[in-house]
């Protein structure tokens, strides 16, 4: 291990109780997504404490801290929203509480992915403090609204303020392994029509849940038939939802929609996923069906709103990648050991990153395992901070003697 590395991981336990603290205010303090205000301020100030060179924040409300001058601009991104505890009866302590015990840190959004923001900001006091970056912009953003639409960040820092980085790394949950894709996802409606009358007659009508049904049915066979990837497995369908309206209880319903969850594997797009309904409605006898991709418009805490179609397409960072290569030999330089290369089961940020804009490559490799993500008695391991803070900073060391070279 040459002697920078050395520096950095020795950097990266010292201030392991320091991180470990930051994420227990972090999870002390509240963010729902649409609700990450008090969030943005707790990360404002530590921020400006680590001497960042510029923060500021966009119109939906994201934080974005910036170290260095350099002409070419690489980023991490923690989304900073959490979701909701769920039942307080399935946890064995207040979920807010931030607990540090049992070398871990508890409550929720410690993994998913509050963890991941507190390493990051450690890795930025060591780069500064080491002087490892001379070559690159490094933009450390805490994003906003991820657990409701994943990527809606992003795909707004890009389209409005023209941030194109060369690199992301999102610091998601990743087992302390380098991920490189995981597959991307879609919503989908389905709204059939149907003729109400007198449910002691229902020869009368046309019963809306009765066509649906078949439509379920054959979106259940579809599952079957998706396609399959090596690396990132297969695509998946499910219905969700289902609901329905009549005139009254005692009335064939006349209006019936289901709301389907499609996880999309290498090859797949919008385009096809949608034929495929379309597909399994002619099947069902009912080709009539309406198919629509829902549209999220929910206004961010800064009241603003910046409607995304439920579209997160697929991502895969090539093998023979730079970003990859170099991402593995700073793992190597710093660990003396080989990284495991993985995917993620669940979506990120990186669906609007790399997955709309092929040309900004991500990668992956944060604190904590997915299992714990949305989980009761969620936390992680301090030990993972640690990890996370010296590779996070090993990375930009990295890059920057590859840019030198």
């Amino acid at each position: 291990m040459s002697n920078i590395y050395r520096k950095i991981r020795e950097l990266a336990q010292t201030y392991e109780q320091e991180t470990a603290q930051r994420l227990s205010r972090m999870i002390k303090t509240p963010s729902f997504s649409g609700k990450e205000n008090d969030m943005v301020q707790l990360l404002l100030t530590e921020m400006e404490n680590l001497g960042f060179e510029e923060v500021r924040l966009d119109e939906l409300g994201s934080i974005i801290g910036r170290m260095g001058n350099g002409k070419r601009i690489i980023a991490f991104d923690a989304h900073i929203d959490t979701v909701y505890p769920g039942n307080k009866a399935n946890w064995d302590f207040p979920p807010h509480s931030g607990e540090i015990r049992d070398e871990r840190v508890w409550g929720r959004g410690a993994s998913d992915q509050l963890g991941g923001m507190a390493a990051m900001l450690t890795a930025a006091r060591i780069i500064r403090e080491l002087d490892l970056n001379s070559e690159f912009t490094i933009l450390f953003t805490g994003t906003v609204m991820e657990e409701d639409c994943d990527g809606i960040a992003w795909e707004h820092l890009i389209k409005e303020y023209c941030i194109k980085p060369e690199l992301v790394v999102s610091t998601e949950p990743t087992s302390l392994n380098i991920y490189r894709g995981h597959r991307g996802r879609m919503e989908i409606d389905v709204e059939v029509k149907g003729i109400s009358c007198h449910g002691s007659a229902p020869e009368r009508g046309d019963n809306a849940i009765n066509k649906m049904a078949r439509i379920v049915l054959e979106i259940e066979k579809l599952q079957k038939r998706l396609k399959n990837d090596d690396f990132l497995g297969k695509g998946s369908i499910t219905t969700t939802i289902f609901t329905s309206d009549s005139p009254s209880q005692c009335a064939v319903p006349d209006l019936a929609a289901i709301h389907l969850d499609r996880r999309l594997t290498a090859g797949e797009t919008r385009e096809s996923a949608i034929a495929e309904v379309q597909e399994c409605c002619h099947r069902a006898g009912v080709p009539e069906a309406k198919i629509t991709v829902p549209v999220y418009e929910e206004a961010a805490y800064t009241g603003k709103k910046y409607p995304v179609d439920k579209y997160f397409p697929t991502w895969v960072l090539e093998k023979n990648s730079i970003w990859l290569q170099e991402a593995e030999s700073a793992y190597r330089q710093l660990f003396a050991k080989a990284p495991l290369i993985d995917k993620w089961t669940f979506s990120t940020n990186c669906v609007f990153i790399m997955g709309k804009h092929p040309e900004i490559k991500c990668l992956g490799f944060g604190p904590g395992d997915e299992k714990e993500a949305h989980a009761p008695n969620e936390s992680t391991r301090i030990s993972d901070l640690v990890t996370a803070s010296a590779f996070y900073a090993g990375l930009v060391a990295k890059l920057n003697e590859e840019n030198n070279g």
